[in-house]
């Protein structure tokens, strides 16, 4: 997958401009990107969506590198808030598929004071690499039943790009699904996100790998090497 031939929404503003039907939103970072490179579903997964958005400061970098292209970052977050406060001018439903009941029940709570006008569903699916053929048909059976407006699948990368992918067209949604991963940690307040100042110059991964060392130290320490190095053989043609 090479950045140099990927169209990305190039800023915030361009997301009043979606239109209202039913969209495929992926989000792309150096961790993304380097998982694309080894896993093809994966890679046809985010660039065959209707819409791709660069969720991190080393995507701006490369493709401003790559392409002489300046964009903005366009976090998940963004995102999020966004479409959540677009549906609740109008009212509807917003289904959040993924993450833990607990973390379900949180978000229920805080959208039902932010977002008055959204009903909340939600479907916390098994924590494993791979679902059966039963377990994909609940999670579209609670989906479609629901009939929801808007669609959050928070499954950590590559599941989630790749089910969506895999399922889109079995999903009776309206507008638009967006695969936003740790948002709903963040919404949900069991994680937090880095603070506005380290957000505008680009640390927000700086902020995490030093309050998750563990957690995220590979993907953030060896990949952003690795991310690297790829952007530099893309360039060169390597």
């Amino acid at each position: 997958m090479y950045l140099e031939y990927i169209n990305f929404l190039h800023c915030r503003s361009a997301l009043s401009e979606l239109p209202d039907r039913k969209l495929f939103i992926n989000t792309i970072n150096a961790h993304s990107y380097n998982i694309a490179q080894k896993d093809p579903l994966f890679a046809e997964a985010i660039t065959s969506g209707d819409v791709l958005i660069p969720d991190g400061v080393s995507i701006v970098l490369a493709v401003k590198f790559l392409k002489k292209v300046r964009i903005q970052r366009i976090a998940g977050w963004d995102l999020f808030v966004f479409e959540m406060k677009k549906l609740n001018q109008k009212g509807g439903v917003c289904f959040f598929l993924g993450s833990s009941d607990k973390v379900l029940e949180l978000i229920r709570q805080r959208a039902a004071k932010e977002y008055p006008n959204i009903r909340i569903e939600g479907y916390s699916p098994p924590y494993k690499p791979e679902f059966t053929e039963d377990e994909n048909r609940s999670m579209i059976d609670a989906i479609n039943t629901a009939n929801p407006d808007l669609l959050w699948i928070g499954m950590t990368a590559p599941k989630q790009e790749k089910w969506i992918y895999l399922h889109r067209e079995q999903l009776n949604v309206h507008c638009h699904i967006g695969a936003i991963g740790a948002v709903f940690d963040f919404y949900a307040g069991t994680l937090k996100r880095a603070p506005l100042r380290w957000q505008k110059v680009g640390m927000e991964w700086l902020y995490r790998l030093i309050m998750e060392p563990r957690r995220v130290g590979k993907r953030y320490i060896i990949g952003n090497f690795l991310f690297a190095y790829y952007i530099f053989k893309e360039k060169y043609h390597l």
